[in-house]
């Protein structure tokens, strides 16, 4: 079973995939947030075999919504009303985590994204 990771950005949107045994994630694509950005990370998941997305949770250290929040809710309403498992993952550090493996590159979104997948697949490792 593989499963789709996502770091939501306002301009861009980085998205990682984790090989069929949902153990590892490896950054996919940076797509553009654009009113399709649903449909487009649908067609992305359903492509890939994935029918559970994990979305990065944009919360600050006292665990209060930052501004794009109640996009990140919003997209994960859409995915899920597509028949998505939707499950958020808290995003602390991610792009700087990203950036210190690769340095700054115009993908570090989906290497983020990858960061935020790769969290969720090592906490759940036994439960699947």
């Amino acid at each position: 079973m593989k499963i789709l990771g996502v770091d939501y950005g306002s301009k861009r949107v980085g998205i990682a995939i984790s090989d069929e045994g949902a153990k590892f994630a490896f950054p996919k694509t940076v797509i553009v947030a654009t009113g399709d950005l649903a449909e487009n990370i649908a067609l992305l998941a359903s492509a890939e075999g994935a029918s559970v997305v994990v979305m990065g949770e944009s919360v600050n250290f006292g665990g209060e919504d930052n501004s794009v929040m109640g996009a990140i809710r919003s997209l994960a309403t859409d995915l899920r009303e597509r028949g998505f498992e939707v499950v958020l993952e808290p995003e602390y550090f991610s792009s700087a985590e990203a950036s210190r493996f690769q340095g700054e590159r115009e993908d570090i979104d989906a290497s983020a994204a990858a960061v935020i997948l790769q969290r969720y697949l090592d906490k759940h490792q036994d439960s699947r």
